[in-house]
């Protein structure tokens, strides 16, 4: 595994995020994974970036990933029964496919999953997009749980995962 540094991205950084997520949504489509049609959300990653939520990895100064942490439960996934302030949640996380199975996603859920830890939380959540079962497979791989299932006929993702911050 190649060096990693993560580091908050910088609000002037949007480009570089949004590159990853481009590049990340093309190669889903070039899969027949109909997700994150580009750009998603181009206003909640600006106010996340602003407000530090936005994360690059990198090495030797090089994009390899991003990822979205904050204590967002989604209101329409996330119900008072799982107690959401229990967590921090993992959003749009996208791997650079220059450097796709070199480990660095795992390096990045591990890093959340410290920051949860740290912040106190006993959760470290996420949903995915509901039929795409690879990256279901690919997150309890690493140590996610599949939490349930929610088919909104509005909403693509609803697969809920989640994973404890201690062992």
């Amino acid at each position: 595994m190649t060096d990693v540094a993560i580091r908050p991205a910088q609000p002037g950084e949007l480009r570089v995020v949004e590159d990853l997520l481009r590049e990340a949504s093309a190669w889903l489509a070039s899969r027949g994974i109909d997700q994150w049609q580009f750009p998603p959300h181009r206003d909640r990653i600006t106010q996340a970036l602003r407000r530090g939520e936005v994360f690059l990895a990198t090495t030797d100064g090089l994009p390899m990933a991003t990822l979205q942490l904050d204590d967002h439960a989604d209101p329409e996934f996330w119900t008072t029964e799982d107690k959401p302030g229990d967590a921090l949640y993992v959003h749009r996380m996208a791997v650079s496919r220059k450097f796709a199975g070199s480990g660095v996603g795992g390096t990045l859920l591990n890093w959340a999953l410290e920051r949860a830890a740290t912040a106190g939380k006993p959760w470290l959540r996420l949903d995915a997009w509901k039929d795409n079962h690879g990256l279901h497979r690919y997150y309890e791989s690493q140590g996610f749980t599949l939490v349930r299932v929610i088919d909104l006929p509005h909403r693509g993702s609803g697969a809920l995962f989640q994973r404890p911050t201690v062992r």
